[in-house]
């Protein structure tokens, strides 16, 4: 079968307002001023000690604040449900999906309260592998942990897609020689530094609605190069 990876934040949930409130509310503890969500939004993809440290830098701290992160996690884990939500009919599109190839989630957030998520939300049982910031392998845009899925799931370069919002996915997904979907309703689009290739612009997916299309794209492709 093949493999589809995904990213999470931005990709498949939205919880840009969960992790900017929980940014602030830490931003707040050392008498800074809240940012944007937006701006926060636009800070996140590689992993909580960055999110952090740009957060702590753009309110004019020190972004080496040495509890800083603990004092992030800790808030981040209380809120992680409060206003995170699947995008508008992921949960289908997951199933119809893994009814056809091997899923796996590949992102930089600890591999913890991902779980928590997709537990929370019943998608949990879509995916055969879950691969976290905190794993073995370094955290994207290196390659290796999607590299890791595709040796374990058997799959080679023509027959995986990695699906995420940001060029560290869009990175990741280079240096691993496999085709990328970039969302265009993800935290990436607010940092508006997606530079494209036209092969991959080609590929893109406006609205979470899209996706369909394009895996069923993409799965198409695959079963024809498996043929010849």
């Amino acid at each position: 079968m093949a493999l589809i990876a995904f990213d999470l934040d931005g990709t498949l949930i939205d919880s840009r307002r969960d992790l900017a409130e929980s940014t602030n509310e830490m931003l707040v503890s050392y008498g800074a001023a809240p940012r944007p969500v937006d701006e926060v939004a636009a800070m996140v993809g590689e992993g909580a000690r960055v999110l952090v440290e740009r957060a702590l830098a753009a309110a004019g701290r020190d972004p080496g604040e040495p509890d800083a992160l603990a004092r992030f996690k800790a808030i981040y884990d209380r809120r992680l449900l409060d206003h995170t939500r699947p995008y508008p009919g992921i949960g289908a599109l997951l199933a119809g999906a893994a009814s056809r190839a091997t899923l796996a989630l590949v992102t930089n957030k600890p591999e913890a309260p991902t779980r928590r998520l997709l537990e929370a939300f019943d998608l949990t049982r879509h995916f055969t592998y879950v691969t976290g910031g905190d794993a073995a392998q370094p955290r994207k845009p290196d390659p290796a942990g999607l590299l890791a899925l595709m040796q374990a799931a058997r799959a080679g370069r023509t027959s995986t897609l990695f699906v995420g919002d940001s060029m560290i996915d869009v990175e990741t997904a280079r240096r691993a020689g496999v085709r990328i979907v970039v969302v265009g309703y993800g935290f990436g689009a607010l940092r508006g530094d997606l530079t494209l290739s036209a092969e991959e612009r080609a590929w893109q997916a406006a609205r979470p609605a899209d996706l369909g299309a394009a895996i069923d794209r993409f799965l198409a492709a695959a079963a024809l190069s498996d043929r010849v």
